[in-house]
């Protein structure tokens, strides 16, 4: 099994720290938000990560070589010419990936949740892809039917509303920027070059079930802007 974490964004609602700094390099009681989520993914015996690199790229590959990976074999996806979001980061990265199994992270996203079972939920419903989420509050939501199937997005701020499936139940969660996705994703993607994992699982939720999973009442952090480190750094010692 791999993983690839996404940590090549700029952090604007992460300044000033992100004048000069990438956001994955933020410290939380001493250790960096990419460390952190490099120890996580080793609970679970995922050993070999893809991190992919932007916003002062030689910052992070400096801190892997300098840490020798924390442990794990860690190889770069280098979007230095072209920031490429998470679906465009995920597509530059496929030739990385062997396994059919990978989880994916986001560098600013910090739980404790128990991943294998996600991912044993994950092999259990032979998802193309699987979606953590919980019943928190936010602005945007994807659209679950009863058997927590993708079948939409929500913006409740703008209004903008995507269904990909009809569903008389839909019911909103919040998506915590971990997900898991079998390599057999690759050659149904058709965007080119820069564009959101989400746009992907709208349009692959039309023809396949893509499952979310519930991971509410753990703890969960989302570290976007400054005056959430002290949160972080209450909940993760």
């Amino acid at each position: 099994m791999q993983a690839m974490i996404f940590a090549a964004g700029l952090g604007t609602r992460f300044k000033p720290w992100t004048d000069t700094h990438p956001k994955a390099l933020a410290l939380i009681n001493g250790k960096s938000l990419l460390q952190r989520n490099v120890e996580y993914l080793q609970k679970y015996n995922i050993r070999d990560i893809v991190i992919n690199v932007h916003h002062f790229a030689e910052q992070v590959i400096d801190a892997i070589k300098i840490n020798n990976g924390w442990g794990s074999t860690i190889s770069i996806s280098n979007e230095t010419n072209q920031l490429l979001e998470t679906g465009g980061g995920l597509k530059k990265a496929e030739h990385f990936f062997k396994d059919d199994i990978i989880v994916i992270l986001n560098a600013d996203i910090l739980t404790d949740f128990d991943l294998s079972l996600m991912i044993n939920y994950h092999l259990q419903k032979n998802s193309l892809a699987t979606l953590a989420i919980t019943d928190r509050s936010t602005s945007r939501y994807f659209l679950f039917d009863e058997n927590n199937t993708v079948c939409g997005w929500r913006n409740t701020k703008t209004g903008e509303e995507k269904i990909s499936r009809p569903s008389n139940n839909l019911s909103q969660k919040a998506f915590s920027g971990i997900h898991i996705v079998s390599k057999k994703i690759f050659p149904l993607i058709k965007q080119q070059g820069k564009f959101s994992i989400v746009d992907v699982y709208l349009e692959l939720a039309k023809i396949t079930d893509l499952k979310g999973f519930d991971h509410s009442g753990s703890k969960l952090v989302d570290v976007g802007k400054p005056e959430s480190v002290a949160i972080a750094e209450e909940y993760f010692k």
